[in-house]
């Protein structure tokens, strides 16, 4: 196409001499339109070439890198058909193991439950425990509060006791050595006053130093009203002979415990109700009466004084 334009051109450049000049410059203005055409067509040509190389170039690229996807796809499709025989050859294994272990399996599962259900009675059990050892330390300390609540109750009424038995003592200082001891035992006081300093032989009726010591008696208990006061009549094992409306020791006995409590009801500051008269007869010595001296400590008046324990009845009872 080229040449067949250059052609046309040298014709028209022979014919130009033949032409006026200007249809000459015409042509020659054509020429050069066309010289520049073909100018721009040579590069377009030429770029062409440079992109069909580089085309080229680039699909043998491409080419190559598909031919290595290829082999690579070609070869993890080797690999997954070797593993999918893998798998399925674990998977016939699992199912004979599965199948030949299945009893072992159902046996296990049997003996943990049973464990299982062992554990949970234990459990229950120790619970159950657990709930009754607390239930007993609280009844322990409950227990233990009342306890020392009663050894404070039963302090306080020893100290008191040792009290009364110091100023009972004080009060009958005069008649020590005449037949009167006081001495303080198992919380209580023993006031013992032999029958010499109180009675004449087979009598009821106190003497005179004997009412005294008995209203000097009176005294301190009128200032303790919360002690109960028994009074026991003794006498020795000698039969009574005397006459009367008497017929026995015992009969003695308690007409004397009598007589000392008529005296200390005399003493208005002491309550009748804490008074008890007793006659015990012979039937309580506290020496031999095969001697003068042994009968003579049996025939006595004991006083026997004893805190009244409504506050350690109320605590036990709580208990």
């Amino acid at each position: 196409m080229i040449k067949k334009s250059v052609f046309t051109i040298f014709t028209m450049a022979v014919l130009a001499s033949c032409v006026s000049p200007k249809i000459y410059k015409d042509l020659e203005a054509k020429y050069a339109e066309l010289k520049k055409e073909n100018r721009d067509l040579t590069e377009d040509y030429e770029s062409l070439l440079k992109s069909k190389a580089q085309a080229e170039n680039d699909f043998k690229q491409t080419k190559k890198a598909y031919d290595e996807a290829i082999a690579e796809r070609n070869k993890l499709q080797a690999d997954y058909e070797a593993t999918q025989a893998n798998l399925e050859a674990l998977k016939s294994s699992y199912s004979a193991l599965e199948k030949n272990s299945s009893r072992a399996i159902a046996s296990n599962s049997e003996k943990n439950r049973e464990l299982l259900a062992q554990l949970e009675a234990k459990e229950q059990a120790l619970s159950a425990e657990i709930t009754r050892l607390e239930r007993l330390k609280k009844e322990l300390e409950d227990r233990s509060n009342r306890v020392a609540e009663l050894e404070s109750v039963i302090a306080s009424k020893d100290a008191a006791m040792t009290s009364l038995k110091d100023a009972i003592s004080s009060a009958l200082t005069d008649f020590e050595g005449k037949g009167l001891t006081v001495e303080q035992k198992d919380g209580k006081v023993y006031v013992s006053m032999e029958n010499k300093l109180l009675f004449n032989s087979g009598s009821w009726a106190v003497g005179s130093d004997g009412r005294r010591a008995v209203e000097q008696l009176g005294t301190v208990l009128g200032q303790n009203p919360d002690i109960a006061v028994l009074i026991e009549g003794h006498t020795d094992n000698v039969p009574y002979k005397g006459n009367g409306p008497l017929t026995s020791n015992w009969d003695l006995s308690t007409k004397r415990a009598t007589s000392i409590v008529n005296i200390l009801r005399e003493n208005k500051a002491i309550n009748p109700e804490n008074l008890t008269a007793a006659g015990r007869g012979e039937f309580a010595p506290i020496a031999s009466n095969d001697s003068p001296q042994g009968r003579a400590t049996n025939r006595r008046i004991e006083v026997i004084l004893t805190p009244k324990l409504d506050e350690l009845t109320k605590l036990l009872h709580e208990n």
